[in-house]
């Protein structure tokens, strides 16, 4: 029989995705009073850019801490798949240089929050209906958060342009001690 070769998390890494998820999480409270301006994408894809799939790991415990904090509502089920999505798309693109492309990736991703937060809006309507009053459910839920969503496109566009560098290169020195 094969053994199967698991990849072993260290203190290392267990103390790198707490310091993760820290500033994920301080960065939202802060932020809190400004509807739809966050830096968690900006983080979520910088993250997955300097650290790889330590991503995977980080976005389970901010997600529950999340869930803690603020109550295990509908807005949390979303947030189990676009986050995730969000550093699957990173990690795809990870080739990808310079702050415009980014800054793009990170504003469509803002632009398309509404219509992910959408869908279980949708499943929910179908479930308590039929097909069609799910498809109304959630089709009104995005309408209603378009100009959110364009808020969000814009400042996640404005962080990452003027952000990117200058994280970028603590980054670099960070890996370096890494």
């Amino acid at each position: 029989m094969e053994k199967i070769n698991q990849a072993k998390i260290t203190t290392k890494d267990i103390t790198q995705i707490a310091m993760m998820v820290a500033v994920i999480e301080v960065c939202k409270v802060v932020l809190m009073g400004i509807p739809n301006v966050e830096l968690t994408s900006f983080w979520i894809i910088m993250f997955t850019l300097f650290f790889g799939s330590k991503i995977f790991l980080v976005i389970p415990v901010f997600i529950l801490i999340e869930g803690v904090m603020f109550g295990f509502g509908m807005w949390w089920v979303m947030y189990l798949y676009a986050w995730p999505l969000l550093a699957i798309v990173a990690r795809m693109m990870r080739k990808m240089e310079g702050a415009v492309g980014w800054s793009i990736l990170s504003a469509v991703f803002g632009l398309s929050f509404g219509f992910l937060c959408s869908i279980p809006y949708a499943v929910v309507g179908t479930v308590d209906g039929n097909l069609a009053s799910g498809f109304r459910a959630g089709f009104n839920y995005f309408i209603a958060g378009i100009p959110f969503d364009v808020v969000h496109c814009v400042g996640n566009f404005v962080i990452m342009l003027v952000l990117y560098y200058p994280i970028k290169a603590v980054m670099k020195n960070v890996k370096k001690i890494d």
